[in-house]
């Protein structure tokens, strides 16, 4: 009886975790939404501060133990960078299209997960487990087909179509670093990966900021139309509004 009674406790904090993690990415999610709706182009910066926290969390725990990596380095510095570039594309998708779509077709992981788990780590999935992955497969196809048909004509800066692929392509990266943590999980304390992670997180995204902002620059050849400042300098106005876009604050008057 309290075999059963443990077990039906852990089964619901295992559903309240998943619940909280799930609130968690839907605030942040609709924190994107609402900082891309406001006109703001800030992808690295929210992933800066997001790597910042739990390395000051993790990193001093790590250095607690006092115990050398178990891991080399360089694959941390490698999932880190893939984990980056996932984050970004996923934050400058909110620049294009909707919330809804972006929501939705983040589960494109779940695919990705499926195929690389199966080809890497030897998982074998049931019959069932193919039919509901299909099915949310076929589900998502919908959501390209409605963003193609119907593009949002409010806003002409928005090419749904675009941030839609946008979102595909980032869930490739958040399933190569899914793999990494699952694998380096089982194998390794869950500490040392998310103390890495960050630390390495934190490193890639400063040293990412000001040079992807630059190539933009030059590809495009031309600013955007709100001036812009450097990212450790302050401007005080009035009539300003500063936002953290990259390494650069727009200011939009």
């Amino acid at each position: 009886m309290e075999i059963k009674t443990k077990d039906a406790r852990g089964l619901l904090l295992v559903l309240f975790l998943g619940q909280l993690v799930a609130f968690s990415l839907a605030a942040g999610n609709f924190a994107s939404s609402l900082v891309a709706n406001l006109g703001v182009n800030a992808p690295l910066t929210q992933s800066f501060f997001v790597y910042l926290l739990l390395a000051l969390v993790y990193v001093p725990i790590l250095f607690h133990r006092r115990q050398k990596p178990r891991i080399p380095w360089y694959w941390y510095l490698a999932m880190a960078f893939i984990d980056v570039q996932g984050n970004y594309l996923f934050v400058e998708a909110y620049q294009y299209s909707s919330i809804t779509s972006i929501t939705l077709l983040d589960c494109w992981t779940v695919l990705w997960v499926i195929i690389l788990t199966w080809y890497v780590l030897g998982t074998r999935y049931s019959f069932w487990q193919f039919l509901g992955a299909g099915t949310c497969v076929a589900g998502l196809c919908l959501v390209l087909i409605s963003d193609a048909k119907s593009p949002d004509v409010q806003d002409p800066s928005k090419i749904p179509l675009l941030g839609d692929a946008l979102v595909i392509a980032g869930t490739i990266c958040y399933a190569l670093t899914n793999i990494g943590q699952e694998y380096c999980v089982k194998k390794n304390d869950r500490v040392e990966l998310v103390a890495m992670l960050a630390l390495f997180g934190v490193l890639v995204t400063a040293v990412q900021m000001y040079p992807l902002h630059s190539l933009l620059v030059l590809i495009t050849g031309q600013q955007r139309k709100s001036p812009s400042i450097n990212l450790l300098s302050l401007l005080h106005s009035k009539k300003s509004i500063m936002f953290l876009s990259g390494a650069n604050i727009h200011v939009t008057i």
